[in-house]
């Protein structure tokens, strides 16, 4: 900072002078050795390609697809060749930040291991060698999501504040801010950049001029880890078709439920995912009945359970038998909200004769269960738990009359819906080939 009689103002230079990195080489004392000027307070953007180097990451590929496998954590979105995935690191970024260029040919360089790590050796070499209290930035160059155009952010940090929150503070009117949490460290990274360029051979530069931004211990700075958004927080963890299959694996059967509430609306928003599934003839066959009441929930499966005590004992079974069947059957009661899919066969036609009838139905039935399977997965991607009971199908007169529903629908199950109670086991792997034919 200038001072308070003038506006807030910084300087960045690139440093000249940095020959070419090999492996094993001290980068404090290579760019100690360039007589840099440094005074404490200072900040050092250091892309990260010359610590790769240092630290000996360059490594022996004739295939960079194979790297990027090593080095890949999880993909994160794929389109052709593409990938943007999660490397060893946590950064998610293209490629996995293998880099094929400025390496020789049959090699690439990897990110380094440990960027924290090396923006701290740097910070400390520097300080032996200069006496001078820096911050260190090490940085790499990233798309981002929504925006053209690449630019440099931290990838690594030591002696910096990464992260400036301004939450709790106000804004020029008075104004509370609730959500403001700034990049200091990126920002850093991206004024460096403008005058490092990308094929100029200058590594490194210096901002100066923002000392409030330097932490005298290391213990004040958490590292460029910090900007690393958190699984739980990200909102846009994965790409369109990973996003698809991930929500078909999380969907699983829940049968215990928390009594948190469930969003009308995310059920609305599923239901809208159903009603994009194939269907014969150009028809809707779906309806869905939603039972957001605890009353119309009571009503309903009351009378289900009843209609089937009556079925259990013209079956001959025991009272004891009969009791400990309808405990099982508790999950849709223990749910916060339930959900009847319904098929309506407007639309199909009638051909006569009994072999075509059967498969116009069996056209529509399938449908429906498609329409039920999107459904489903739609409710996982909103973190809702289910749980597709088939248990009205075997008295659809009873909800139709509790429900009030056209002789014309027919429930197909019921569907629990909620938040379910801890984490569900991990599924047995199947293995695709048991289930193919190829001819």
């Amino acid at each position: 900072m200038s001072g308070s009689s003038r506006a807030p103002s910084f300087r960045v230079w690139a440093l000249g002078g940095i020959p070419e990195v090999r492996a094993g080489d001290d980068l404090a004392k290579l760019i100690a050795a360039t007589s840099p000027g440094l005074v404490d307070g200072d900040v050092l953007l250091v892309t990260s390609k010359i610590v790769s180097k240092a630290e000996g990451r360059i490594v022996e590929a004739a295939d960079r697809e194979a790297a990027i496998d090593a080095e890949t954590v999880r993909v994160v979105a794929r389109r052709g060749p593409l990938r943007i995935v999660e490397n060893r690191q946590g950064l998610v970024m293209a490629a996995a930040g293998v880099d094929a260029s400025n390496t020789p040919a049959g090699t690439v360089l990897l990110l380094p291991e440990d960027p924290d790590a090396s923006a701290r050796a740097v910070r400390d070499g520097l300080r032996d060698a200069l006496g001078v209290d820096v911050g260190v930035v090490v940085t790499d160059t990233f798309g981002r999501p929504w925006r053209n155009g690449l630019t440099d952010v931290a990838i690594g940090a030591a002696g910096v504040r990464v992260l400036d929150d301004l939450r709790g503070g106000t804004d020029a009117h008075g104004n509370p801010l609730s959500a403001t949490v700034v990049a200091t460290a990126d920002e850093l990274a991206a004024a460096g950049d403008l005058v490092k360029g990308k094929a100029e051979g200058l590594p490194v530069a210096v901002v100066r001029g923002l000392s409030h931004v330097v932490s005298s211990a290391d213990a004040d700075s958490p590292g460029a880890r910090a900007l690393v958004r958190s699984a739980a927080d990200d909102m846009f963890r994965l790409g369109t078709s990973e996003a698809v299959r991930e929500a078909v694996t999380l969907r699983r059967t829940v049968r215990e439920f928390s009594d948190e509430p469930v969003d009308p609306g995310a059920v609305r928003r599923a239901v809208a995912a159903a009603v994009t599934a194939p269907a014969p003839h150009h028809t809707t066959p779906w309806r869905f009945v939603l039972l957001e009441s605890p009353e119309s929930r009571t009503r309903l499966l009351d009378a289900m359970r009843d209609a089937w005590v009556e079925d259990l004992r013209r079956d001959g079974r025991s009272e004891e038998s009969i009791a400990k069947r309808v405990r099982r059957g508790d999950v849709l009661r223990n749910a916060p909200y339930l959900v009847v899919p319904c098929l309506v066969m407007d639309g199909s036609h009638t051909y006569g004769d009994e072999r075509r009838d059967t498969a116009e139905r069996e056209m529509f039935v399938v449908a429906a269960g498609a329409g039920v399977q999107n459904f489903l997965v739609a409710l996982a991607g909103e973190r809702l738990g289910s749980a597709w009971v088939s248990s009205t199908m075997f008295c659809r007169p009873v909800v139709r009359e509790v429900l009030a529903l056209p002789s014309s629908w027919d429930p197909l199950g019921a569907v629990a819906v909620g938040h379910a109670v801890g984490v569900a086991r991990e599924r047995g792997r199947r293995d695709v080939e048991a289930f193919l034919t190829v001819r």
